[in-house]
């Protein structure tokens, strides 16, 4: 059976962060572990739906669960108060901990999730924009999965995917006579809507065409095969997420 689906780039993140929260591992290292969620607008539906796991999604302000962002020219909004970053250890909720206070102790069984700003879905690599001298929150982050071999799993959308290798990208980017924003390859498990819906309903699922209006613009129609019993599955999960809100400042 075959079903036809839109998703805005905000429903995405809900699908993804709703898959993240089923993986084995993640359920796991909630129990006995430590996962570091790092602020973004990805990540924020994931910090919300890790949160209800285990019950405590209290001063939870996903306004203020980001660093860089990306705005239309001439956007003008209110600064936020950061809220960090969120730290879950065996079970709970670390409040007022960031990726530099965490990243030191943690060891391999732990989850680091890092959002990222392009993806090459059929490699399955995932890269990052570097605004400032340094490599920011993904200097911990590659020390901690390099030197300790802790998990990074990168929850990004599809409407963020490119074409070109990722380390191809990087080359350009981060020559010596490149201008702009830097660009980092990120080692971790790329996971987008395209896993969550296989994890959760067990169909396969391909973008099928992409684009919008009015809110819509950068959203993708999805088609989708599976048995009756898999796509009855997606209907249903697409319906808890189709309505899901625009990130607001």
């Amino acid at each position: 059976m075959t079903i036809q689906f839109y998703l805005t780039p905000a429903a995405g993140k809900r699908l993804i962060a709703k898959g993240i929260a089923q993986l084995d591992s993640v359920k796991k290292t909630l129990e006995s572990g430590t996962i570091l969620i790092i602020g973004g607008t990805t990540n924020a539906a994931v910090a919300e739906e890790l949160l209800k796991e285990i019950g405590d999604t209290e001063d939870f302000d996903r306004k203020g669960f980001f660093r860089g962002i990306t705005v239309p020219k001439g956007f003008k909004y209110k600064p936020q108060e950061s809220i960090g970053d969120v730290v879950i250890k065996n079970g709970k909720w670390q409040r007022g901990l960031t990726v530099y206070d965490a990243c030191g102790d943690l060891r391999k069984g732990d989850i680091i999730f890092k959002g990222a700003n392009a993806v090459n879905l059929e490699e399955e690599q995932a890269g990052v924009l570097l605004g400032s001298d340094n490599i920011g929150t993904a200097g911990p982050v590659l020390t901690a999965v390099y030197g300790r071999r802790v998990s990074l799993i990168v929850p990004v959308g599809v409407e963020k995917r490119v074409e070109a290798p990722i380390f191809d990208l990087a080359q350009m980017c981060d020559s010596c006579d490149a201008t702009g924003l830097k660009f980092l390859p990120l080692p971790g498990q790329v996971f987008t809507e395209l896993h969550a819906i296989e994890l959760l309903t067990g169909a396969y699922a391909e973008i099928l065409a992409a684009g919008g209006i009015c809110g819509a613009e950068g959203g993708c129609y999805f088609i989708a095969d599976g048995t009756d019993d898999e796509i009855g599955k997606l209907r249903k999960l697409v319906s808890e997420v189709e309505t899901e809100g625009p990130f607001e400042l």
